[in-house]
């Protein structure tokens, strides 16, 4: 029996191009209550920036949803809204967090991650799934101030390396 390769078993080029369009990086309007930007960088195993077209992300939660490829420096930048807390079915709280996404040269699959805010020290302490990571590592989903902004690197191997996540 010959099996057939699916297009997260393959190398192939990555078609991120085809998936951008004018607005897509704005989860929420700028005017919108709350909206921030959150950007950073998209890094290699070798320490350097995934520079366009090699990588494009997106970042979700509940009814907000926006993508963003990386520039020519590697950096991407979205406008979302800060989630509220959460009760989950077990009557635990999760913290307020974005889901990422990262589809990228290199990775055969897209790789999962969250992002924290840096205001919510309490209840990202208190969150579930970030208690899964290992102490140590919980800093690096928690996005720090950046001016008006906040940022987030995005580390795919290596040093500080971004805890990802099965799906």
């Amino acid at each position: 029996m010959t099996e057939l390769q699916t297009p997260s078993q393959t190398s192939g080029p990555l078609f991120g191009f085809a998936l951008i369009f004018d607005g897509v990086d704005q989860a929420v309007p700028p005017e919108a209550p709350g909206a921030v930007r959150l950007g950073g960088h998209v890094i290699d195993g070798a320490g350097i920036p995934i520079a366009l077209p090699d990588c494009f992300i997106e970042v979700w939660h509940d009814d907000q949803w926006a993508r963003a490829r990386t520039d020519t420096d590697g950096h991407y930048s979205v406008l979302v809204r800060k989630p509220a807390a959460r009760e989950l079915p077990d009557g635990e709280v999760a913290a307020p967090h974005l889901n990422v996404t990262v589809f990228s040269r290199g990775l055969l699959k897209q790789a999962l991650t969250r992002v924290y805010f840096p205001d919510e020290a309490r209840a990202n302490a208190a969150d579930p799934i970030l208690g899964l990571v290992p102490e140590g590592d919980r800093g690096l989903l928690v996005a720090s101030a950046d001016g008006d902004a906040l940022r987030f690197d995005i580390h795919l191997q290596g040093e500080n390396e971004t805890p990802f996540f099965a799906f």
